[in-house]
């Protein structure tokens, strides 16, 4: 009985090891989880001490009661067995295979680098939207024609070109569309600003590659900023492009007289173009309960996320859709009047 007893304890012992070997062993994947909040009409802490998220002159800055917070996903990139099954039976965390976040053709520094670039970029272009809706059209300036494109002998450096077939142009990438919507070599009335006067040119667009028609031209955005607006997001460890659409909530809300929150504690996420549509994001499962646990009772999620939002929205949490900058702002206006916005 005692070598029986002593058999059974080490083999036990023998199970334990194993077990617990087993379930330190790391796995091929990565875990998703609820990331910090931030909110863009707040503060952030830099090397020179408090300084605001957004700026804006003194003669324009306003002040809101509420908050308007952008969310992000925390990614636990080391995960052992044990913390993979915890993570996989949390409604908290998401568990996916590890080259979807950081794919086996890029080296962790160029994920980095592409996120920084994303960051950037959805700043500039929730700028650009924000002044936008404040009055501030943009100006899609010619720079350089390319020789022998269609553009050449039509257009001129300096022309600033305001409608395609009578069809506004909004930003640079609202007129390579445009272009686009026709084969190449259908003639395009373009209407442009030359010297101070308006002039309508005939123009054929060339193929500039699988069937897709371009004018052959360099372009650049112009718009003014009587506000001095600013976007600081030093000390912010963050990237990507998914804060695009707080952004330029932000920027209005610091600019504009009204206040757009109403008092209320309002988060959201969604990338965000020159020309203010809202594009959908990663890691919306996680990103509501960040916005949960940090006060918010109303989310601005992309259309296409509200699926993926709902299958995992906590109590006492708004789901607003969007589809746009517009979309959010008629959203915000309809819940300080009382009313509902059109939800997920």
């Amino acid at each position: 009985m005692r070598r029986r007893g002593w058999t059974v304890l080490l083999g036990a012992v023998f199970v334990a090891v194993l077990t617990w070997q087993s379930l330190s062993v790391r796995v091929p994947y990565v875990a998703l989880g609820p990331g910090p909040t931030v909110d863009t009409l707040g503060s952030v802490q830099t090397d020179e001490g408090e300084q605001p998220i957004i700026t804006a002159s003194e003669q324009y800055r306003t002040q809101s009661a509420g908050k308007l917070q952008l969310v992000t996903v925390r990614v636990y990139s080391e995960v052992e067995l044990a913390r993979a099954i915890f993570y996989w039976l949390s409604d908290e965390y998401a568990v996916v295979p590890r080259e979807l976040i950081y794919p086996e053709d890029q080296t962790e520094e160029q994920i980095a680098q592409k996120q920084t670039e994303q960051w950037t970029q959805s700043q500039s272009s929730a700028e650009t939207a924000a002044l936008r809706v404040l009055g501030q059209p943009v100006r899609v300036v010619v720079t350089q024609i390319t020789p022998g494109s269609a553009a050449e002998g039509v257009l001129k450096p300096g022309d600033v070109i305001v409608a395609v077939d009578g069809k506004p142009v909004t930003s640079a990438q609202n007129l390579a569309a445009q272009i686009a919507a026709k084969a190449p070599g259908a003639e395009r009335e373009l209407t442009v600003t030359r010297d101070g006067k308006e002039e309508k040119l005939k123009v054929k667009p060339g193929d500039g590659g699988q069937g897709n028609a371009f004018l052959g031209v360099s372009l650049e955005q112009k718009q003014d900023n009587p506000y001095d607006v600013r976007i600081n997001t030093k000390g912010l460890d963050i990237g990507g492009p998914s804060a695009g659409l707080m952004f330029a909530l932000g920027i209005i809300d610091r600019v504009d007289a009204t206040d757009l929150t109403g008092g209320l504690n309002i988060a959201g996420t969604g990338e965000i173009d020159d020309d203010g549509n809202v594009g959908p994001i990663g890691g919306v499962a996680e990103k509501v309960i960040a916005a949960r646990d940090n006060g918010a009772t109303v989310f601005l999620t992309p259309s296409s996320n509200c699926p993926a939002a709902k299958s995992n929205v906590p109590d006492g949490l708004t789901l607003v859709k969007v589809n746009t900058l517009d979309d959010a702002l008629n959203a915000l206006k309809a819940l300080r009047e009382g009313r509902t916005p059109e939800l997920c």
